[in-house]
């Protein structure tokens, strides 16, 4: 990308560009790889694991020649500052591998298999995660929806391995440094995805030196006249107050040595971050933030933190409701502190905060203090993972939404900020075990976070041993016990109106898709049942006799189920109807006792219909209706051509007056296929005759012509066709699947 212009002006949130402002371009400081070595050889002493850094340093060196970076440097400067940030950190060989590496899959040729050859498996997969995130270019898309996808993808590459969000930590730290090289417009858009996506996993993760720097440098490129007027602030005042506070610290430090108790005691400045946001996001004035100059005393052992609080505090007036034990209660990053804000002698408010070394580790340096590389201790890196996990709550969480939520990147992304990294609200299982939830989180929501199967069966929760409902506003220091039951009826829709986490709210909802899904399968069951006993009963087959002839293997494999309810299931949607499964099994219907009319001759066992005392006559049925069994039939005494049998409604013998004789069918006939004309009324589409045809032969329903008709200008249509059915109660049930075809407004039978 082209460099910056000196004079590119500072483009805000609204977009509206304001006075041209000077961002002034700095070179940071550049370490050598020397420097480098000497960090890493302080905490690595195995050789082998020394030989292989070196030699993927020589590695990087040879493949990265003559690339260069914006600023005009060698390339292989920022490989040599990103493994620098990670030895800071004390990161073990396969990190700071990894951090040289980085970059070579995506830059040169080298493959992944080669770095597999020559580093190892472990070395590999690290590379080839942040490769597979670095392939995720900072989109350029204005639309929020890809800017979701992108963060998404980003976060679901870094919870794999705790080691990938390390090694993307040091490459985006050493990138803002460098960051003045770019242009505007890529100033602005880094700076948000590192504030939106890495701060907050720096943050979670405690490693409080590369969160801040972070920030800061983000504000300065997105906000510089309030990061330079913060910054002069800030130095005014150290300046007027810097007396005040060595006075306050060489008294404090003579009453601790006075009580012989071990310390060493710095001070620090509150980042330009931190200000930033007291002011214009909490609307505090400068002059209203105590905690920006502070004293941090560390100390031997946890008691000697209180017992040195106690000397302070019988020393120097405290504030009210500045005091915060961290000790007893940890950040979820881990942090341990006690923080107090007390009044110095000449009446100015200093923040103390008081750790021992191993908390001061922590709190500067995070996860990564706490696992740094040990040598001789066997380390293995999926051990680790569930080992930051398990002390972690919250990356386990992140890992579980990452693994288990759906690919809705918004809905992601809004769990993980709400959920997680907005979490702070700590509260207390009734073993002492601490769960965070974010604002506003109930007793609901903390089910569901200790377990699923706790938040489907909850049925109340004892918050401080008090019983309250489920939709009370949990707050710090509650200690909440569920209430659970194995004869619970579950979730509910109300609960959705409870619950606040997304993590809760997408269980909520799996269990009640489930359990619809289980009521519409019970409610299918029943209809599909109830659809047989009726087309059976209507040939007078019992329910008790029915299911003996449908409970068979040969049925079931026929319609392609597995038993006798996903039958039923099937036939509920239609697919196959009864009269299908009656025709497969070929079932006669049982004979009716039907009233006897004067003389009677009877049809032969092949003739459909029967004619009430009309001796033996030839019997015909009319094409005109084309009528079947189950039809509402009369009979017409044709000239010299016996009796033609029409449907009562048929338009041609609506005047036939005394010519028609009373028919009905054989129930002796057993299964046999009539045509009947039918037309289907549709708007026109693309495939729609396909698909009629495609589901008349599923239904095994023969075809014996069919055309189509479009009518314009409504754009409509007419299929018109001659099918094979057994009866009318079959036809029924076709008509019923055809009219279930998307543009399909009705289906009539014909007259002709």
């Amino acid at each position: 990308m082209d460099d910056v212009k000196d004079n590119s002006p500072l483009i805000t949130d609204d977009n509206k560009s304001e006075e041209i402002i000077y961002i002034p371009r700095e070179a940071p400081a550049l370490h050598k790889w020397e420097e480098v070595r000497d960090l890493y050889y302080v905490y690595i002493k195995d050789q082998h694991d020394r030989d292989k850094i070196k030699q993927a340093y020589e590695f990087v060196l040879q493949h990265h020649q003559g690339q260069k970076r914006k600023s005009g440097e060698p390339y292989i400067h920022h490989l040599i500052e990103v493994a620098y940030i990670l030895a800071k950190l004390q990161a073990g060989p396969a990190t700071i591998i990894g951090g040289l590496l980085h970059d070579v899959v995506e830059d040169t040729e080298v493959e992944v298999s080669d770095i597999r050859h020559m580093f190892g498996s472990d070395v590999a997969r690290l590379v080839d995660a942040v490769t597979k995130i670095q392939r995720l270019k900072l989109s350029k898309r204005s639309e929020t929806d890809f800017v979701y996808e992108d963060h998404r993808k980003i976060f679901l590459g870094m919870a794999k391995d705790i080691r990938v969000i390390i090694i993307k930590l040091a490459d985006r730290l050493h990138n803002l440094r460098t960051l003045s090289w770019l242009s505007r417009e890529r100033q602005i858009a880094i700076s948000k995805e590192t504030l939106e996506v890495f701060v907050p996993i720096a943050h979670r993760l405690g490693i409080y030196n590369v969160k801040s720097e972070m920030e800061d440098l983000c504000l300065k490129y997105l906000e510089y006249p309030k990061y330079q007027e913060i910054m002069q602030m800030i130095e005014q005042r150290t300046k007027n107050r810097q007396k005040s506070l060595d006075d306050l610290k060489k008294r404090i430090a003579d009453i601790i040595f006075e009580n012989k108790i071990p310390f060493r005691l710095e001070s620090r400045i509150k980042s330009i971050y931190s200000i930033y946001k007291k002011m214009y996001l909490k609307d505090h004035a400068f002059d209203e933030i105590f905690d920006i100059m502070a004293i941090r005393i560390i100390t031997k052992t946890e008691l000697n933190c209180y017992e040195i609080l106690g000397i302070i505090h019988a020393t120097y007036k405290p504030l009210p409701g500045r005091f915060k034990d961290y000790i007893a209660m940890p950040k979820p990053n881990m942090y341990q502190s006690l923080h107090t804000t007390i009044m110095s002698g000449d009446g100015q408010a200093y923040e103390v905060q008081i750790r021992t070394e191993a908390m001061d580790e922590i709190a500067e340096g995070g996860v990564a203090a706490h696992w740094r590389y040990k040598e001789g201790t066997n380390y293995d890196p999926r051990i680790e993972q569930r080992e930051i996990e398990e002390k972690l709550h919250w990356f386990r969480d992140f890992v579980g939404v990452s693994e288990n939520l759906s690919d809705d990147a918004k809905e992601y992304m809004d769990t993980l900020t709400r959920d997680i990294f907005d979490a702070n609200v700590y509260v207390f299982t009734p073993k002492g075990k601490v769960v965070e939830l974010p604002t506003g989180a109930t007793p609901l929501d903390f089910a569901y976070k200790i377990h699923t199967g706790v938040g489907d069966s909850a049925v109340g929760a004892l918050v401080n041993n008090a019983l309250v409902p489920l939709n009370t506003v949990l707050k710090t220091g509650d200690i909440v016990e569920i209430k659970t039951s194995k004869t619970s009826n579950g979730p509910n829709e109300g609960w959705l109106n409870i619950a606040v986490t997304q993590s809760a709210r997408a269980h909520i909802r799996k269990a009640l898709q489930k359990k619809n899904s289980e009521l519409m399968r019970s409610d299918h069951i029943t209809r599909g049942k109830q659809s047989c006993i009726d087309a059976f009963h209507d040939r007078g087959i019992e329910e008790e006799e029915m299911l003996s002839l449908i409970n068979s293997n040969k049925v079931f494999n026929e319609f392609h189920v597995n038993n006798l309810d996903d039958l039923f299931v099937a036939i509920s949607n239609r697919n196959p109807v009864p009269g299908a499964i009656i025709d497969f099994l070929n079932i006669k219907a049982k004979p009716k006792v039907l009233p006897v009319r004067g003389l009677s001759a009877k049809a032969t066992d092949h003739t459909p219909v029967h004619v009430q005392g009309a001796g033996k006559v030839a019997i015909n049925l009319g094409n005109c209706c084309t009528p079947i069994p189950g039809d509402d039939i009369v009979g017409y005494i044709t000239k010299g051509k016996g009796i033609t049998v029409h449907r009562v409604s048929c338009p041609n013998i609506a005047k036939a007056g005394q010519r028609l004789i009373d028919v009905y069918w054989n129930e002796d006939l057993g299964i046999q296929n009539y045509p009947v004309d039918i037309a289907v009324i549709c708007d026109d589409r693309p495939g729609l005759l396909v698909e009629i045809m495609g589901v008349l032969s599923a239904q095994k329903i023969p075809i014996s012509q069919i055309n189509a008709k479009l009518h314009i200008p409504t754009m409509t249509a007419t299929i018109s066709a001659t099918i094979q059915v057994s009866d009318a109660h079959r036809l029924h049930d076709i008509f019923v699947v055809i009219k279930q075809i998307s543009d399909v407004r009705d289906v009539v039978r014909v007259f002709h």
